[in-house]
């Protein structure tokens, strides 16, 4: 191919590139498109007037300036989702408010995740991946999520909520059909799905608040009962907020924090040369897990309206207008990553946007790290020359990028 076709074919997936009607390929790798976005349209119209943003320093403007860049979501969802459930949930939910309904969630959950109470886990959660890859050893082969990457958060954020370890089981579901809702495009399938899980989540959160007022636990270690009791009187969250940011919590822990291990993983059965890199010096574990977040974000994009006229980029935008943030071109954008599409394990500095920035950064983000290090850093050291075992399946979404299942046959 000469460098001329190669830039027109750039081109065309720039010029053809709409969010809502997607192949195939793209879910396999978006990149090549991401790239050829923030090449000739950085700052891409979509056909419904939203704006798709794929350049780091767009992308970090929004996020400095969450007054003009709004995370509210009651008007530019209730299109989507009407007077549902799911409207219900997500209006609710801290990721989609601003201040002040969002400081006052943060701060009562931030408080549950001090550098204190995260130290404290490790040593369980060192427990819980070594009786994972025990299990594994044994049966010679492992669904590297189903297995192994799923199971770690749904025991960590089950809890941080102190969910009774027996009624666990339909947490990862009701995670996945609510996230599946939040793709740009929704099949009356997800639809459904999605109403029902917030409903059969919400049903049962009731029951387990119920029991946590008769029975406080420790509100340093208990996020649910931090929630519950607020920062004092007349700072309790109402019974809505209560109940569907508990469904947020589970869910924001669960399915990205899945994803990280999965797609860390599999990278790394990727770049063999970066794998023994890592089985040299396991000391790069912490490094290594950066470069996982920014090579295979785990949440691609994020989404705010504009509350007034304002302009990013050199293009002006009118108020109300929707921005689609692309967290995974950003983290691959050559101005702030040199060579972004090489692996390294050793990249430094690496001051990706997986977690987002400013006032809406991952609140649990220093969890989702402890959690990827010791998953990812004990799996390569126990099973060093572990490979693929037939062909991954992917999650087929566009928002949260992952796997559904990944085979992996394991050699001690």
């Amino acid at each position: 191919m000469t460098p001329a076709t190669a830039n027109d074919d750039a081109s065309s997936l720039a010029r053809d590139f709409d969010l809502r009607h997607l192949n195939p390929a793209f879910h396999a790798d978006p990149y090549p498109v991401y790239h050829a976005l923030r090449r000739y349209e950085p700052i891409k119209r979509m056909p419904d007037g939203s704006v798709f943003l794929t350049r780091f320093r767009d992308v970090q403007a929004v996020y400095r300036d969450p007054k003009t860049f709004s995370s509210d979501k009651t008007v530019e969802f209730r299109p989507k989702y009407g007077d549902s459930p799911l409207y219900a949930h997500h209006t609710t939910s801290l990721v989609f408010n601003d201040p002040p309904r969002h400081t006052r969630v943060r701060k009562l959950i931030a408080g549950a995740l001090t550098a204190r109470a995260i130290a404290a886990m490790e040593p369980g959660l060192v427990r819980l991946v070594d009786s994972l890859l025990d299990a594994a050893a044994r049966r010679g082969r492992i669904d590297l999520i189903g297995e192994f990457a799923s199971a770690i958060p749904v025991e960590i954020i089950g809890n941080l909520l102190d969910v009774p370890h027996d009624e666990r089981a339909p947490l990862r579901d009701w995670s996945l059909a609510i996230l599946g809702a939040l793709e740009p495009s929704l099949s009356d399938a997800q639809f459904a799905r999605g109403n029902r899980a917030v409903d059969e989540f919400v049903d049962y959160l009731r029951g387990l608040v119920a029991r946590r007022r008769r029975e406080p636990g420790d509100p340093q270690h208990d996020v649910l009962t931090r929630l519950i009791q607020g920062e004092g009187p007349g700072e309790q969250l109402s019974e809505a907020e209560l109940l569907q940011n508990c469904i947020f919590i589970l869910n924001a822990g669960h399915e990205t924090t899945t994803n990280l291990i999965g797609n860390g993983l599999v990278t790394l059965t990727e770049w063999p040369a970066q794998r023994d890199a890592l089985l040299r010096e396991p000391a790069l574990i912490g490094t290594a897990v950066e470069e996982c977040l920014r090579f295979e974000s785990s949440n691609q994009l994020g989404n705010r309206m504009t509350t007034v006229d304002a302009e990013i980029g050199g293009v002006a935008l009118a108020r109300g207008t929707p921005v689609t943030l692309c967290i995974g071109a950003a983290n691959r954008d050559p101005e702030q990553f040199p060579d972004p599409d090489r692996f390294d394990i050793r990249r430094d500095p690496n001051r990706h946007l997986a977690f987002g920035f400013g006032i809406h950064q991952c609140a649990g983000l220093s969890l989702a790290r402890l959690e990827a290090r010791i998953a990812i850093g004990r799996f390569v050291q126990r099973f060093p020359a572990y490979r693929l075992d037939g062909e991954p399946t992917r999650g087929g979404r566009v928002r949260f990028r992952g796997f559904a299942a990944v085979p992996i046959a394991l050699e001690p």
